[in-house]
Parts: C-alpha cells; sequence; structure tokens
C-alpha cells in the first residue's frame, strides 16, 4: 500500500527508484523497536530522577586515584546496586601496590556459558583525577542551562558513566532481558594513575577479556559540532625520562676537548631533535619538565624537583620528562627506536640516557570495531536517533579498554557525554545519561540475542 503511494507521486531531481525507496521504507518499518526494546526505553525514561540522584552521591563522594577510603566508598555505592540485578560480585583490594582495587562482577547465562549470545564485558572505573586536596570537589548545576548540565569532579569522566552503565543494566532487568545474558563487569580503582606492575593492575580485566566476546567501556562519550560520535580506537599514553651528563669546570673551558659541551646542552641536543625528527601522523609528544645544573634533582612523583648552578660552570646533570601518545602498537616501537637512537648520539664530553614507563598500550580501529559501529547504527535508527560517525582517536585520551584490545574488539566511551574532564569545572548533559543508558541498554540485549 505504501509502496503504490509512493509510484503515484513525483519525485522532481531525483534519483532514487521506486524499488530502492520502497526497501527503504521497508527498512526503516524493521528497524522500529520490538515490544520488549520499547519496555526497556520506557524502564530508562522511569528511572532518570534517581540516576541523576545517584550521580549527585557518587560525585561528592572524592575517589581521587590515591585517596584508597574514597574509592572503596564508591565502590561501596555501586557494589550492592549491581548485587541487586543478579551479579555475583567481590572486591579485589590491590593495596599492596598502593591502590585500592577492581570491582569484578558476573552474571551468569542460565543455559550454561556461551549459550546467551555474545559474552559482554563492561570496562569502567571508580576514581578521578581529583585528589582531596583540590578544590573542586563538590556536585551543582550549573545556572541557565534550563537544570540539563551539571559540574563536579568526575561528573562525565567517569561517573556519568557508571550511572549510564547501571540504569542500562536496571532497563534490562525490568523488562526481562538481562535474565538470559551473560555479563561481566571490571570497574578499576586506578584508571586515572594505574599502578605497575601491569600484570597485576590489569589481571582481572584482562582475565574477564579472555572470557568474552565484545567490549564496552562507559568512559566518557563523545560529541562534535552538536553531533553524537562513537570511538573504536584510542591512542597509547607513555612517559619517558630522559638524563644527561657531561663534565663541570669552569665555563671557560665550555666547547674544548677537555670540559666538552655540557649536560644541558646534550639535553637541548636530544629535545630539539625529537621536534624535528619524531613527527608521524597520529603522534604526540611532550617535554613536560626539565631541571639542570650543577645539581638537579626531581622529586618521587616526578611532578617537581630542585636544581642548583652557576653562570659560569657548566653543567654535569640535567632531567627531563614528557610523554608520547601512539595509534597502534607498531607506531609505539617504532617511536621508542627512534628516540633512543637520538639520544645515542652524544656531544663531546657528555652522555645520555632514556626510560620509558609501562603505560597505556594503543587500541588500534579494527574492522570488528566497524562492525560493532554498524551494529550500533543500527540501535540509534530503532530509537529514532542519527547514526553515529566514528571519533578520530586524536580527540581522545588513553584507557583501560586497551588492555583487553588484544583479546576482544570494542567500543570506546559509551558513558556521560560533557566537558572538560580532568579539569576544575569538568561538566556533564544529564539528557546523555538516559539517551545513552538506552542505546547500551538495546545494543546488549541485541548482542545478547545473536
Amino acid at each position: 500500500m505504501i509502496c503504490s503511494r509512493i509510484m503515484k507521486k513525483i519525485f522532481a531531481g531525483a534519483s532514487l527508484t521506486v524499488a530502492a525507496l520502497c526497501a527503504m521504507t521497508s527498512a526503516a518499518q524493521t528497524s522500529s523497536p520490538s515490544a520488549v526494546e520499547s519496555a526497556m526505553i520506557k524502564a530508562v525514561d522511569a528511572q532518570t530522577p534517581a540516576a541523576n540522584a545517584l550521580l549527585e552521591k557518587l560525585v561528592n563522594i572524592n575517589s581521587g586515584t590515591l585517596n584508597l577510603a574514597g574509592v572503596v566508598a564508591v565502590k561501596d555505592v555501586v557494589m550492592p546496586q549491581i548485587e541487586a540485578l543478579g551479579f555475583k560480585a567481590r572486591w579485589e583490594s590491590m593495596e599492596q601496590i598502593g591502590r585500592a582495587g577492581d570491582l569484578v562482577a558476573e552474571h551468569a547465562c542460565p543455559a550454561g556459558t556461551g549459550k546467551c549470545g555474545k559474552r559482554i564485558l563492561l570496562i569502567g572505573h571508580l576514581d578521578t583525577v581529583f585528589e582531596p586536596a583540590s578544590s573542586f570537589q563538590k556536585y551543582s548545576i550549573v545556572p541557565g542551562t534550563d537544570g540539563n548540565v551539571a559540574m563536579g569532579p568526575g561528573v562525565n569522566d567517569m561517573k556519568g558513566g557508571l550511572v549510564v552503565m547501571l540504569t542500562a543494566l536496571k532497563a534490562m532487568k525490568a523488562a526481562g532481558t538481562l535474565d538470559n545474558a551473560e555479563i561481566r563487569i571490571v570497574l578499576s580503582g586506578d584508571e586515572e594513575r594505574h599502578g605497575s606492575p601491569v600484570s597485576l593492575s590489569r589481571r582481572d580485566m584482562i582475565d574477564a577479556a579472555k572470557k568474552s566476546d565484545v567490549a564496552l567501556e562507559f568512559e566518557s562519550g563523545g560529541r562534535i559540532d552538536g553531533k553524537d560520535v562513537q570511538s573504536i580506537s584510542r591512542r597509547s599514553a607513555g612517559t619517558w625520562k630522559l638524563e644527561t651528563t657531561g663534565r663541570s669546570g669552569h665555563s671557560s673551558g665550555v666547547f674544548g676537548d677537555r670540559l666538552g659541551d655540557g649536560a644541558i646542552y646534550e639535553m637541548a641536543r636530544i629535545l630539539d631533535a625529537f621536534r624535528k625528527e619524531l613527527k608521524e601522523p597520529g603522534l604526540t609528544y611532550n617535554a613536560g619538565l626539565v631541571l639542570g645544573g650543577s645539581t638537579a634533582k626531581m622529586n618521587e612523583s616526578g611532578t617537581a624537583g630542585e636544581a642548583a648552578g652557576k653562570n659560569n660552570v657548566v653543567p654535569p646533570v640535567a632531567i627531563a620528562t614528557g610523554d608520547f601518545r601512539t595509534l597502534d602498537n607498531d607506531q609505539t616501537a617504532r617511536v621508542e627506536a627512534k628516540m633512543r637512537q637520538i639520544v645515542a648520539d652524544h656531544l663531546p664530553r657528555t652522555g645520555a640516557t632514556i626510560t620509558f614507563d609501562e603505560g597505556y598500550p594503543a587500541m588500534a580501529a579494527t574492522e570488528a570495531g566497524h562492525a560493532l559501529v554498524r551494529q550500533l547504527n543500527e540501535v540509534n535508527a530503532a530509537l529514532g536517533l542519527p547514526a553515529m560517525e566514528e571519533m578520530d582517536p586524536t580527540l581522545r585520551g588513553a584507557g583501560d579498554i586497551a588492555f583487553v584490545a588484544p583479546y576482544i574488539p570494542g567500543l570506546v566511551g559509551t558513558g556521560a557525554m560533557g566537558g572538560g574532564a580532568h579539569a576544575e569545572g569538568e561538566t556533564v548533559q544529564l539528557d546523555s545519561i538516559p539517551r545513552q543508558a538506552k542505546r547500551m541498554a538495546l545494543f546488549m540485549y541485541r548482542l545478547s540475542k545473536e
């Protein structure tokens, strides 16, 4: 009937055939949510006031990475809600490495593992970058936003994401779709500053990935030019420390055969060579702190230090630290090798060494990731939302999902949307919480039916 009406209309300048138009109409009809999906959508809407209240409660608990008691306090709010949904949850303490720990939970498939469609891993974190010493501590509604924008520490990165995850799972429970889903959850307590060794601090997450088929990371969602976007890749985040040495003496002898060029000129040579020679698409690298002189010492955290020297003394020591971010792990290896090569080409009578920390690996885009975005856009169509384009990985930081990327594909940043993450004044768009929760509830349900 619809197609017969279309055939009677004239579309000026249109190149679509009637058959193509009918196919599009059929696709639009089949993309509507099913009855059970409509029930999940209604459940999310019904939860919105409670979700906003939960967000305020979580944000008002300081859970800076090194505030172990605060991270545990957030866990104490989240864990009972997960257990009430039928998950078996446990707390894996990691105080032995100076970190709070991981919240690990599992919702088993009643028919047996692997018999409830895709095995889903939900990833997130309980900590924020704001320690107790920060002046930014409390949740508030931003004036002049009609109550839609809230501000607070970790409000979108990622306590808003925790609320999105819980809201989606509660909607599934209300509609009966959670009962036949196999889902694992790992919420780390130190994503903002992971503990070492990684083999311990990310053990729970990696173990869960090996038992799963797809990962959903509930960190901050992406929004560009007023449009929601979806990520399937993250750049790495590594740090380096450069130490140079030289012979010390009266400055009248600098550049001579006996004293050579000194530690600070050697440091300057290396840093300038990094600036000129390392450039590649998708790569960024930064020198964040430099000290040098007759003496130089950095503090234990690498955020400050002391140096002393005189204008007429050739400096024997210099120290610099910085970071670099890559699109994939092959690029990481290539850049590290190039940096070592530059460091090794010493100025006269100087020396230099560079070391790299155990940072976050990269998560490269894959065809499996592209396929997940296509599936998500089918959900968007059912919800009447625009299709989401893939977000440029250079617009995001590193994250925990990269540790599981070698094992399973996943979606990056399925949580709440906002701005100013990691800075005082961080905000969240409150209307993004139900929108993301609906996406994820329907998406997880559809994965569980595959």
